[in-house]
């Protein structure tokens, strides 16, 4: 393992020990003494660690260390040493030293020669360089340069050719479209920047030496077609131009188009559309100006850095943002970004600003010329969509003051644009070369800048095109290079420029070569073009801050390299989200609410099992057996389940976990299913058996004497087997199991970039509509026929079931509550304390009632009158099995026959003595009159009847009287 270690020191020199005042290292069995360096240099120990080095003092024998340097330093002297057996290191009597070099490139000259004296390769401090040009070149520059301190005295010279007088060379034409105006004024500023190229050209002898490059040019106006017009002038008249030069994105596409068939070169200094890349559409297209697609990987890079995964676009409708936007759209695809709303328009930005501002875009790219910017940004005020929480992502080659500038199509003020596009972000092809190095013309590219501002009439701030001026510059070189290559300038054989013509594809042919391959340094920096003709170029990322940009990084996509310099600012302190910030919250059952009802429900239990165990305890009386005991035990048992479900009902996220919630689903359904037909059940089968008893007219007579129990606990077993069927298939089939209810956002009061979504839990199924009206049909119509029962049976009176008037009104009281709350707690389900209130005090209130208007009056019969004696004590006393209203019955029976019995004792009282009247009577009569003889004709003797034979009565009558 090598490492490096750079350990800082105060001497200048690298010396070995004993050198400069160092001292020397004692020979040793140890080996030799270890070397640290100076803060100028490094030595690298091999297989050492930092901390190693720290702790060790010797190097064994035959170790061998190696000197660095730093920057553009070189090792003056031995670079490695080695440990000998004496503890001495080897050459040490010849210090190392670390010292600048000059630049390299001063030692070639290209068509000349290069003398170095007083020094070595590489070139050290107080070297000396001659430069010698060949025959037909001379020297432009200084003949001399000395090396100090790592740099030349003089820049470096270049050997020209000697050129041809002015008045002997032929005239070379190009074609130009400049757009003074329009939604791109760019020629304002790339007009004198190619005529000052034109001027540097035509100055210089090395390059066309035989020929003057000339220009013709109209002002397109960036319209193509204006700029038809002026294509045909430039084609159909004379003279014949040797190339095309377009400006505007949608002029340079319809001039390729047609070039082609003109066997024409187009080179474009200001044209950005992505379809020009497109070389079978535009087979003799190039372009200094990098295809807007540059931008792309540069805005998804700031995407990733600042952690953005959602982002929105506007663009006007032009072929250059349309196609630059697919290709942003498939580069964010891969880079997993999604663009969540895309808008476009022609001419009027407020529609689609209103539409991002309605689905609250923050992160925004728009695409659109300056003009159209103004407008856009008017709207983005009125909307007030800029802020802490937007970011906007712009085109670079804007005017720097365009929101300052008057616009007379925008009712909004400077002061308003300048709020509205303060903190935004532009990526831009890096059109002038940072380094600040000589380019090929010997002009940096500042001193490039201060010559195009003395040309221009206006303040480079309020000049079109003056970031892409240094384009322009540079396509005029890159032109007059590939003509130079072509017509064999410098002494080479080639063709004659003044053959070509239109339809000579043979040097249209060499050109597109020689373009195809140039490669120099501009004052945009290094110009060279990709196989679709396009510019390769870094891009400078700005951010407006104060109304004026600040570079803030840059980006080469080449290398994926991001160059960040921090000095970013945001309105908010950091940058904003993508979105607005959803937390999701769940809205809770109130505790309070669900405390008080449970506490409820918990005491109905407790009054249900004290009714069941009065009601199994007094089993035995009368009074009790004549209820159907038993049913009402049941009855008191579906009160206790469907008591009990309250408790599952009011249960949620807040209580139990996500995993838990089907089962508590499951617990509501099923509680609340069984204790309804339990309890709701047992009450129906005794309403049901009355009406069909006393409801009919002979043909019952014989079922009123007696009634058989197991068929109404069969007719109970019935409704509950129907609910377990049908539940068990809903479970199986289609289970539970927890949904989210999700509701609109909510803002909250506070200025912060958050929404709250709230949600509530439910539990549902797939076909959850189905299932409930399956099973509130079936219930409804049951509480519907117990309503029409008890009101049939409520004028029935029976032995058999003594208590089926208040099992009537119970019927009553759960219907109506459970038809009243079913569709109340639905329409209410997304109000969770109104939902649950409805719901359980309906439970509670329902079954307390039953309980009460079941049990307590038995309670009170029972405590009150003391009947408390079984069948059969009742049967032993009173020698009868009747009810204890047919006792009542048999005394008052009684006491009439004890009433009756005194009359007939007092009527044969007096029949006694009327008997011995008549009979007295009878026998003075016949002592008076003696009896008549027969009548010889037979008739009977006539007369009235004898009364005592009328009156007589007979005993068995007075017998039949009393019986």
């Amino acid at each position: 393992m090598l490492l490096l270690l750079l350990l800082p020191l105060a001497p200048l020199f690298l010396r070995p020990p004993g050198a400069g005042g160092a001292q020397t290292p004692n020979a040793t069995s140890e080996g030799c003494q270890i070397i640290h360096p100076p803060w100028e240099g490094g030595i690298r120990y091999r297989g050492l660690t930092r901390d190693q080095v720290k702790a060790i003092n010797f190097l064994p024998v035959d170790y061998e260390i190696e000197y660095v340097c730093r920057g553009e330093r070189e090792v003056v002297g031995p670079k490695v040493r080695k440990c000998l057996a004496n503890g001495s290191w080897t050459d040490m009597d010849t210090p190392s030293r670390c010292v600048r070099i000059c630049s390299k490139s001063y030692l070639t000259l290209e068509n000349g020669k290069v003398f170095l004296t007083g020094g070595d390769l590489p070139a050290l401090d107080g070297a000396r360089v001659d430069f010698r040009c060949d025959s037909d070149f001379h020297l432009v520059g200084s003949s001399r340069s000395i090396c100090s301190q790592g740099q030349w005295s003089t820049p470096k010279p270049h050997c020209q050719v000697n050129r041809t007088p002015h008045s002997e060379r032929r005239a070379v034409y190009i074609g130009a479209l400049f757009p003074m105006s329009g939604g791109w004024p760019g020629g304002q500023a790339c007009q004198p920047a190619v005529e000052m190229a034109l001027e540097d050209v035509n100055s210089r002898r090395d390059i066309l030496p035989d020929y003057e490059l000339k220009l013709i040019h109209h002002d397109s106006k960036c319209d193509p077609g204006q700029a038809t017009k002026y294509l045909y002038e430039l084609l159909y008249n004379d003279p014949i131009k040797i190339i095309l030069m377009p400006g505007c994105s949608s002029v340079s596409t319809l001039v390729a188009e047609a070039a082609r068939m003109w066997n024409l070169i187009v080179l474009s200094y200001g044209s950005s559309s992505p379809a020009l890349s497109n070389r079978q559409r535009f087979p003799t297209f190039f372009r200094t100006h990098p295809s807007a697609t540059l931008h792309n990987p540069t805005r998804v890079k700031l995407f990733e850095k600042w952690g953005w995964k959602k982002i929105a676009t506007i663009q006007q409708t032009t072929e250059v943002f349309t196609s630059t936007l697919d290709d942003l759209e498939e580069r964010v695809k891969e880079a997993g970004i999604e663009i969540t709303f895309r808008q476009s328009f022609f001419s009027d930005p407020a529609v689609p600003v209103k539409n991002l501002k309605r689905q609250d875009a923050r992160i925004i790219v728009g695409l659109f010329y300056e003009t159209e910017a103004r407008k856009v940004f008017c709207e983005v005020y009125k909307e007030r969509l800029f802020g802490k929480k937007y970011v906007w992502f712009l085109i670079g080659w804007y005017a720097d003051n365009w929101f300052k500038i008057y616009d007379p199509s925008i009712n909004c003020t400077v002061d308003e644009m300048t709020e509205a596009v303060e903190g935004h972000i532009t990526t831009e092809i890096v059109m002038l070369n940072p380094a600040n190095t000589r380019s090929i013309s010997n002009m940096t590219s500042q001193e490039f800048v201060e010559k195009l501002t003395k040309r221009l009439k206006r303040h480079p701030e309020e000049t079109g095109g003056f970031q892409e001026a240094p384009l322009a510059y540079d396509a005029i070189w890159a032109l007059a290079l590939a003509l130079n290559k072509t017509s064999g300038g410098g002494g080479r054989s080639g063709v004659r420029l003044e053959d070509f013509n239109y339809n000579n594809q043979t040097i249209t042919d060499q050109i597109y070569r020689a373009m195809n391959s140039s490669s120099f340094e501009g004052v945009s920096g290094h110009v060279v073009f990709d196989a679709s003709g396009s510019r390769m170029a870094w891009t400078l990322i700005e951010q407006l801050q104060g109304g004026s940009y600040k570079k803030i990084g840059y980006y080469d996509s080449t290398k994926d390299d991001l160059s960040w310099s921090k000095t970013d600012k945001w309105i908010g302190g950091s940058p904003p989200a993508d979105q607005t910030l959803v937390i999701k919250t769940f809205r809770f059952l109130s505790q309070k609410l669900f405390i008080s009802v449970s506490v409820l429900s918990s005491l109905g239990i407790v009054l249900a099992v004290v009714c069941l165990s009065f009601n199994i305890y007094n089993s035995h009386v009368r009074y009790i057996q004549n209820s159907q005991p038993n049913l009402n035990n049941l009855t008191a048992v579906g009160c206790s389940l469907a008591l009990a479900a309250v408790f599952p009902l009011g249960l949620d996220g807040y209580h139990i976990g996500r995993s838990q919630f089907p089962f508590v689903c499951q617990a509501r359904l099923w509680l609340l299913g069984l204790g309804f037909s339990l309890g709701y059940g047992s009450m129906f089968t005794k309403i049901w058996w009355v009406h069909t008893v006393f409801t009919k007219k002979e043909e019952k007579k014989e079922w009123r004497k007696t009634l058989e129990p197991w068929k109404l606990y069969a007719t109970v077993g019935l409704l509950v087997g129907m609910d377990i069927l049908t539940l068990a298939i809903w479970q199986i089939v289609d289970p539970l199991h927890r949904t989210i209810e999700t509701f609109a956002k909510e803002e909250p009061k506070e200025d912060i970039d958050v929404s709250i979504l709230p949600q509530l839990e439910h539990c549902s199924s797939k076909k959850m509509n189905t299932w409930l009206g399956i099973f509130y049909g079936y219930k409804g119509l049951l509480l519907l026929l117990g309503i029409f029962l008890a009101y049939e049976t409520k004028s029935v009176s029976t032995e058999k079931i003594n208590d089926h008037r208040a099992v009537g009104m119970a019927i009553y009281n759960v219907a109506v509550l459970c038809l009243i709350t079913a569709p109340v707690t639905m329409i209410l389900s997304s109000q969770q304390d109104a939902a649950f209130a409805f719901a359980s005090l309906a439970i509670v209130f329902s079954s307390y009632i039953t309980l009460v208007v079941l049990f307590v009056p038995k309670m009170r019969r029972l405590i009150t009158r003391g009947e408390w004696q079984s069948e059969a004590q009742d049967t032993m006393k009173t020698g009868s099995s009747t009810n204890n209203n047919e006792e009542e019955k048999s005394r008052l029976l009684e006491k009439e026959n004890r009433e009756l019995e005194k009359i007939i004792a007092e009527k044969e009282e007096r029949v006694s003595e009327l008997r011995h009247q008549l009979q007295s009577r009878q026998e003075l009569r016949s002592r008076r009159h003696p009896p008549t003889p027969p009548d010889p004709s037979g008739a009977l003797p006539r007369g009235p009847p004898e009364p005592p034979d009328r009156l007589s009565c007979d005993g068995s009558r007075v017998h039949l009287l009393y019986k």
